[in-house]
């Protein structure tokens, strides 16, 4: 299958946030596409809050070397978030907001991408740690699974 040209993916989204002692679960089940640039492959979609009625781009690039990418937000937007997860690897990165630019780094212990491509499917499962100012602000699970 020819993915250079994207194929329409459905998401479905689970994201658990371990916060002190506070705990939170969201998922999003949204339509999106899935694109391969170079060795790359990209899944887009948007992240749309019905409460708030508002909606977030998202991309993930799954890199060839294992690596994860996650940008939340648009780069002419006055939020955007990226995040970079490297297993086991404690990588620096920005946060930008409309009151200026936050650094936070990703602790990733583990990191797990299989994907088919007969039918198109795959899952992403990341743990990471967040960080901001060498403070440890949670402990976080990410696992996005799709299907052309």
């Amino acid at each position: 299958m020819d993915l250079s040209q994207g194929v329409p993916i459905q998401i479905y989204l689970e994201t658990f946030v371990t916060q002190g002692e506070d705990n939170e679960t969201h998922v999003f089940d949204e339509p999106g596409t899935l694109v391969q640039m170079g060795n790359a492959l990209y899944i887009r979609y948007q992240e749309v809050d019905e409460d708030a009625g508002t909606s977030m781009p998202v991309t993930m690039k799954l890199r060839e070397d294992g690596d994860v990418q996650l940008s939340r937000g648009s780069s002419n937007g006055d939020t955007q978030l990226k995040l970079f997860f490297a297993n086991e690897k404690r990588v620096l990165t920005r946060y930008r907001t409309p009151y200026g630019i936050i650094p936070v780094e990703t602790v990733t212990p583990r990191i797990d991408v299989r994907m088919t491509t007969e039918p198109v499917a795959g899952e992403v499962y990341i743990e990471y740690q967040l960080f901001a100012n060498n403070q440890h602000l949670g402990d976080y699970r990410l696992r996005l699974q799709f299907n052309a």
